[in-house]
Parts: C-alpha cells; structure tokens; sequence
C-alpha cells in the first residue's frame, strides 16, 4: 500500500493538526502537503504558482486544504498566510519552510553576479527567517507548543555539490534552525530541518537540466546505499512527516539528512573493492 493510501484513524499522525506549507505546490512540498491531509492535518499550501496551487487543493480536497498566494521574500505575505491559517482553523501547529529556489552554475565564483547571489539568499534564508518568525509569534500566543520544519539540503553539509549561493543559503537553514530551537524551546516549540540528497523535482530538473529518469538514474549510480531505488520527493516527505508527529515530540534542532549516506563517505577514497 503507497504511503499516500487512505489510513485509519488510528493510524493518523497528525489528526486534527494545522499546517502550513510553503512552496507547496509542487515537488517536495506537495508530496507533504498530499501526506499531512492523508494523517489528519488541515493543510494551508502557500506558494507563487497560484494555479498550480489551487489544483493540488481541488484534488486533496477543499475540506482539507486551501490555498493562499505568499511569496516566502514578502514579509506581509508570510505575516498574512499565518493569519490566514489561524483565522480558518483556530491555530497553526507545524509550519513546513519548503520554499526555495537555485541559481544558475557558474564557471567560477568570479562570475557570480552580486544579484544573483543575493536573490537566492532572499529566498531560501530570509524565506525561512520569516516563517519561523511568524510561525512563532502565533504559536507563542496559543500556548500549545508546535514544531518549524524548513527544508535544507545536502549542501548544508558539503561543499562543491550545488552553487555557492545555494550552499551557503542552506549551510544559513541549518544555523536559523538551531538557534530558533534554542530559543523557542522555552515555549515547546520544536525546530528542526530535513536536507535532501538530490531529488528529481521540477526545481531541480530545471537545474540539473534533465528528465525526471534521467536524474533518478544518475542519482542512484553515485548513490551510497544502493537496492533501494532512487530517492523519491515522498521520501522526504515522510521524514518531514516524522519531524512534525509527536514520535519526533523531544527532537529539536536537527538537520536530519536523508540521503543514503551519501555524505558520510568520501568517494575520493573509494575503491573498486568496496562495489
């Protein structure tokens, strides 16, 4: 049975919780959003592709989802999905900062465009900044605790696999996450973050320059753990799911990697032995 199939209620993890998700309608963040609503969770997709994200709400179902444009660099949008999601459901319990964008390769950083620099680091650092902070300030007055999920990636924790600007932008998340735990704890609030190995979403086809296949087949011939087939954007989805639930209830301030091991092993090191 998918992962995404009907569940019992017993078996729901997030009944009767509120989640916002940004970039929610597509990749990554729909996958969550498909598997919040499957565990019980009233869900409010946030993103930029207004059609797009009105689709995924028709199909999840209007009782479960809805819809609110917000662009993650526009403080009054983030201040305004959180309202939203507070005024429809009388709460907000996770907030998922899944937004993000990456720029084009570059021969060298040299030739990195003070802009292009910068516009990557609005959307991908200030991005999340902002919806921790408002996550924050509505989960503060409830008095009920929560949990802030913002997607990283690998390149929080290596150096030479994406941009610059990407790499330092998610190296930024996991220094946002930690310090918000640290400070939110106090009020229950959980913060935590998931970093992806490569995973073939429209973002990064468009990136990579590839077919969905294409990606997964290259992915899974460097990959570290090998006979589970490629990692797929639902992967990450039940690890944002774990993060959210209240299994992960005393887990905060983690970048929990998903990635095979990929980066644990130095493949300058490896041998044709180990194969």
């Amino acid at each position: 049975m998918s992962s995404l199939s009907s569940l019992s209620t017993a078996m729901k993890r997030l009944e009767g919780k509120v989640a916002i998700i940004t970039g929610g309608a597509s990749g990554i963040g729909e996958c969550t959003a498909r598997l919040f609503s499957n565990h019980g969770a009233k869900v409010v997709i946030t993103d930029v592709q207004d059609d797009l994200g009105h689709s995924v709400c028709e199909s999840i179902g209007r009782d479960s989802a809805n819809y609110v444009h917000c662009d993650v660099t526009n403080e009054p949008d983030v201040r305004n999905a959180v309202d939203e999601a507070v005024a429809k459901h009388g709460r907000l319990d996770i907030m998922f900062n899944n937004a993000g964008i990456i720029d084009k390769p570059k021969p060298s950083i040299t030739d990195v465009e003070r802009g292009d620099f910068a516009r990557v680091l609005d959307t991908d650092v200030v991005g999340p900044f902002l919806g921790v902070k408002h996550a924050a300030r509505a989960m503060i007055r409830a008095r009920r605790g929560g949990c802030i999920v913002s997607t990283a990636s690998t390149a929080s924790v290596l150096g030479g696999s994406a941009t610059c600007a990407y790499t330092c932008a998610k190296h930024a998340v996991v220094g946002l996450t930690k310090d918000a735990a640290a400070e939110l704890g106090r009020y229950g609030i959980r913060v935590n973050c998931v970093s992806p190995h490569g995973v073939a979403t429209p973002l990064a086809r468009a990136f990579a320059g590839m077919r969905a296949e294409e990606m997964e087949e290259l992915m899974s011939a460097h990959a570290n753990l090998k006979g589970t087939g490629p990692l797929k954007a639902e992967d990450i989805a039940e690890a944002v799911l774990y993060l959210a639930s209240d299994e992960a209830r005393y887990v905060s301030g983690l970048n929990l990697v998903v990635d095979g091991g990929f980066t644990v092993v130095d493949s300058s090191l490896r041998s044709s032995s180990y194969t």
